[in-house]
């Protein structure tokens, strides 16, 4: 089955990626502002301080910039996910169910070797907006459902 262009978008989460782009800018301004504020007020820092700084602002950037690149990717044949950590491919016949509500954070997958998988860039932080994309990988996986031969 040939599947519309419009259901295979990226699957990303909007306050999640906005929140965690701002505060990457933010992290990645702050040490440089923080040295020229220094240096013009001719205060100075230890190297143990400047490194101890510098080693905080690339760790907050790199987990900023994860929490940004976190997405589900379909395609005819499955969906990668990444989440935070990690990425996990999965065909689309081992998805068994999505859910998808108030008492999880973001969409989880039911999965036929009996584990779930959290889908963090469907979230229901987004609102509307989540419960669509929600919509939409629930209708993915029927899709495939009703493909199977059987």
């Amino acid at each position: 089955m040939t599947l519309p262009p419009e259901l295979l978008r990226p699957f990303r989460p909007r306050a999640a990626r906005w929140v965690a782009s701002v505060l990457f800018v933010l992290t990645v301004l702050a040490l440089p502002t923080l040295l020229v504020v220094m240096a013009v007020n001719e205060l100075s820092m230890s190297a143990g301080d400047a490194v101890g700084f510098t080693l905080t602002a690339v760790l907050l950037a790199w987990l900023c910039f994860r929490q940004a690149a976190v997405r589900a990717v379909p395609d005819q044949t499955g969906l990668t996910v990444r989440n935070f950590v990690k990425v996990r491919r999965l065909a689309w016949e081992e998805i068994v169910a999505v859910r998808f509500g108030e008492n999880h954070p973001w969409a989880q997958l039911d999965v036929s070797d009996g584990t779930s998988l959290a889908v963090m860039a469907v979230q229901t932080a987004d609102g509307a907006h989540g419960r669509r994309e929600a919509g939409r990988l629930a209708a993915l996986v029927q899709l495939h459902e009703s493909d199977e031969p059987g």
